[in-house]
């Protein structure tokens, strides 16, 4: 079992025409955080940047969460509709593999 996080969700045509949707799902986990203290004032300046910058913008990943691709679908409207779960952006699933088989089961 793993768990993802709806990262982006995008209508495209696939190459019969056919409306579609491209889900992208990436692997949600946090890693330990460990305290680097600086030994120079220089680096703890730049110490002190990097926060500011992490609280003021979202491009900068937050301490301790990674997000490593995982799976991207690619489904016509049929399949998406057959799968019969309503992604959207920032929901959580856990993901099992199972008898040759995916299970998603959305978290709280």
């Amino acid at each position: 079992m793993f768990r993802v996080r709806v990262h982006k969700i995008e209508s495209i045509r696939d190459l019969d025409g056919n409306l579609g949707k491209r889900v992208e799902l990436i692997e949600d986990r946090q890693i330990p955080s460990f305290v680097l203290r600086p030994q120079t004032e220089e680096a703890k300046v730049v110490q002190d940047v990097m926060q500011a910058l992490q609280q003021q913008f979202s491009m900068f990943p937050a301490r301790g969460e990674v997000a490593v691709p995982k799976m991207i679908l690619f489904l016509t409207e049929q399949e998406y509709e057959t799968l019969g779960i309503g992604f959207d952006v920032n929901q959580i699933y856990d993901i099992n593999l199972e008898n040759q088989g995916l299970r998603f089961t959305r978290t709280a």
